[in-house]
């Protein structure tokens, strides 16, 4: 169940053409009589042939079959020219000393994506490995959870949010799930570069089902009772990373299992109120809006997992499209973000249809998603001026509210994905109205976004911390915010032997 393909293949790997030869072998095991009687009428050409010449000296006998001698001849001379057209250089370049040649440098986005994945290394909560590439990082919150009783283990581990060290596990849910979709689509360019352990590491850190963790002393853990749409996260999460862990047998069972227990809590009609609501240390800061989203979301991942085809029975039911609103073309719900799961599920189902083609009962519902993801695309093209953009280049897809570049960057994956996808499948655009597209006006679309981050931007500035001369060099985080001179040493020693003697 476990070990079978039902994502459809990585659109990295090319067709190499062997369809004829395993038509041909598969024709010759089940046509053995037609090879036989083959057989037979060259044996009896054999033996019905015409007697042997008088002239014996022009032929020769090879045993199986009588030849004329002069085309033995014509044969050796012909063996001889094609040894010294063919064999002699192959010789004299294999008797050349190699000269090593040095790889190509890499590109900046291949030295911006090394950058990117270190912010994880920087985010780290609990036991941090030897290798973890941070200097002034350190071990934190090892007795995270340890008075739970319920938890073995604690809840240790996992990653910060940002500067602060409060564990919000709805976006680093989604953070992992789109990590994981990353290397499943393209673990090639990842072992290229020298990142693919690397970044299996990162999504192998515990993905926690406690909601959010405050960063006082002791650190309180925040429960929630009903929290459809966290579990449902969840649930994404660890099925698409039993994907990425597909070589490891076991473990990979053992992301499947946690995935359908965090499936069915989900799915609890009991359980059907949103993770945040009401909740004073989560609402304001990653309050989430539903969760029929994350039930398509979840779905779609959990089929890809499994093969089950009860998880794409209720990822394409009529009824969960209409109440995720998949089909009423509101614009917020076409800009994908931790909280809105919508565009990316639609798209995840639309890889279905183009790879798989599953067909009936599924094809109506699939070819609305497929449609709706083409919309979607559509909406990107200034063109159309469906978002604003800033003069300098970059689509405000949250209506000029703070934090714009995440989802300008999840807008640029999911460009990126269906341009690839159309490749794939041999398709070379889509409509938009009556305006056709092609599948690089994506590209060039991802591109300028990504662009825009690493300094293509009206200040020349890369938001990228670490790429380039120009990036924020005084950034929110407090792991680093302090420098550690003497002189500061001192005086937080100071501050805690205060602190110590005010303690009764």
């Amino acid at each position: 169940m476990f070990s079978a393909n039902h994502w459809g293949g990585s659109f990295e790997i090319n067709n190499n053409g062997g369809d004829a030869d395993d038509d041909h072998s598969r024709n010759m095991d089940m046509d053995r009589a037609a090879l036989s009687r083959q057989l037979d009428e060259t044996q009896q050409s054999w033996l019905l042939g015409p007697q042997e010449s008088k002239k014996k000296d022009k032929y020769v006998d090879l045993g199986c079959v009588v030849v004329k001698r002069k085309l033995i001849w014509w044969a050796f001379w012909a063996l001889l020219v094609a040894f010294i057209v063919v064999g002699v250089p192959i010789i004299v370049v294999k008797s050349i000393p190699k000269k090593k040649v040095a790889p190509p440098p890499p590109d900046q986005y291949t030295n911006a994506l090394h950058k990117a994945l270190l912010f994880f290394n920087a985010q780290k909560s609990g036991k941090l490995p030897k290798n973890n590439g941070i200097p002034w990082r350190g071990d934190s919150g090892l007795k995270d959870g340890s008075d739970l009783t319920d938890v073995k283990g604690g809840l240790v581990g996992g990653y910060y949010d940002a500067g602060d060290n409060i564990k919000f596990h709805f976006p680093m849910a989604f953070s992992m799930t789109l990590l994981s979709w990353s290397v499943v689509e393209y673990s090639q360019k990842y072992k290229a570069i020298g990142e693919y352990d690397h970044v299996r590491d990162l999504i192998k850190r515990p993905l926690l089902l406690g909601a959010a963790r405050g960063h006082g002393l002791p650190r309180p853990v925040q429960t929630a009772s009903s929290a459809p749409d966290l579990a449902g996260e969840v649930a994404a999460a660890l099925a698409s990373a039993s994907i990425v862990f597909n070589d490891d047998a076991a473990y990979s069972k053992k992301l499947v299992h946690g995935a359908a227990t965090a499936y069915k809590f989900a799915r609890d009609l009991g359980h059907r109120q949103t993770y945040s609501r009401g909740n004073p240390y989560i609402e304001p800061y990653y309050n989430s809006t539903g969760y029929w989203d994350e039930y398509m979301w979840s779905a779609a991942w959990m089929y890809y997992a499994t093969g089950n085809t009860s998880y794409i029975s209720l990822a394409t039911d009529p009824a969960l499209a209409k109440n995720a609103k998949a089909f009423m073309q509101i614009l917020d719900f076409s800009v994908f973000s931790w909280d809105n799961k919508l565009p990316g599920a639609e798209l995840l189902l639309t890889r279905l249809r183009m790879f798989l083609n599953p067909g009936y009962p599924y094809e109506e519902t699939l070819s609305g998603y497929h449609n709706s993801t083409g919309i979607t695309m559509c909406m990107v093209f200034k063109q159309f001026h469906v978002f604003n953009w800033t003069q300098g280049g970059l689509i405000e897809l949250n209506h000029g509210r703070p934090q714009p570049l995440q989802y300008a960057m999840n807008m640029a994956f999911l460009a990126s994905l269906y341009a690839d996808y159309m490749d794939a499948t041999n398709v070379p655009g889509w409509y938009c109205g009556p305006n056709y597209f092609s599948a690089d006006s994506l590209r060039s679309f991802a591109q300028s976004q990504v662009d825009y981050v690493l300094g293509n931007n009206p200040r020349k500035m890369s938001y990228l911390v670490g790429y380039g001369s120009n990036y924020p060099k005084h950034v929110h985080h407090r792991g680093a915010s302090i420098p550690m001179t003497d002189q500061v040493l001192v005086h937080r020693r100071v501050e805690v032997a205060q602190l110590q003697e005010r303690e009764p």
